[in-house]
């Protein structure tokens, strides 16, 4: 798992304030009346370097003990640099790592959870790791709000004819097969949520988004740059085809003319 999902902590820091502005805040509102009275523990899976629990943590109560999982080691320490997020109390959260992959997730990695979170995972995983995700928390019994999984829908502004074929190679690189691996890609959202509905949890979803422009240049021409080069990596043919292509984009970027929406799909799924 961890050779596809190696990320930099520079891009989750660039990503991180519209991160929090895509999740939605409806769904975050009906945590809180699902969790038990007492400390809360809230285990994060895939957690990079923690915003997740930055955003998270001051609409929960409190005490709060956060506990971080990812494989990669570098990105949970940059969770401790800095003050600690206040939970509704004000008080600072209480924070652990645990570094492993997440394939190998039971739910006795969740003992005394109250809940459990991820951010931009599940599309990245396959249906197996899914499967264990999901046994985990029904087995556990712990509620989960799992956020911003693509559905591979972008608008870009303008349109050019050229879009479609970019969003088409990109949703088949999210779908692609990595040492033996086949991602769920644009699937995973309405898997996962189908899954929880099959064990008879109550599940309930929103469609969130992006909004990329220049606002916030830099990430707009970072994540362009990767999603063209993502469609260009699984269909090298598209290079001719996008002959042109990069350089006007280039251009309205330079301008501030182009904007993107990027959707997501956020989950929050807890047992009747």
């Amino acid at each position: 798992m961890s050779d596809i999902l190696e990320v930099s902590s520079d891009w989750l820091a660039l990503r991180e304030a519209e991160d929090a502005a895509a999740r939605s805040g409806d769904l975050a509102a009906r945590i809180p009346p699902l969790l038990p009275d007492g400390r809360l523990t809230v285990h994060d899976l895939g957690s990079g370097t923690g915003s997740m629990m930055r955003w998270l943590a001051p609409l929960l109560p409190g005490p709060q003990t956060w506990v971080l999982h990812d494989w990669n080691e570098a990105l949970t320490a940059r969770a401790f640099d800095g003050p600690r997020p206040l939970d509704t109390d004000g008080a600072p959260v209480a924070l652990r790592t645990s570094v492993g992959e997440l394939d190998r997730l039971t739910a006795a990695d969740l003992g005394g959870a109250s809940l459990v979170t991820a951010s931009a995972l599940l599309d990245v995983l396959t249906a197996a790791e899914a499967h264990a995700i999901v046994d985990a928390c029904v087995l556990a019994g712990v509620p989960a709000f799992l956020s911003l999984s693509v559905t591979g829908e972008v608008e870009l502004r303008p349109w050019d004819a050229r879009d479609k074929a970019v969003g088409d190679a990109f949703n088949a690189h999210q779908r692609r097969e990595v040492g033996g691996r086949r991602l769920l890609g644009q699937y995973a959202g309405p898997i996962v949520r189908g899954l929880f509905e099959q064990a008879g949890w109550r599940v309930r979803q929103a469609r969130t988004s992006w909004h990329l422009d220049d606002h916030e240049p830099r990430l707009l021409r970072e994540w362009f740059d990767g999603w063209v080069g993502a469609a260009e990596e699984q269909e090298p043919e598209l290079v001719e085809t996008l002959d042109g292509y990069r350089e006007l984009r280039g251009r309205q970027l330079d301008r501030g003319e182009l904007s993107a929406v990027v959707y997501h799909l956020d989950v929050l799924a807890w047992p009747r």
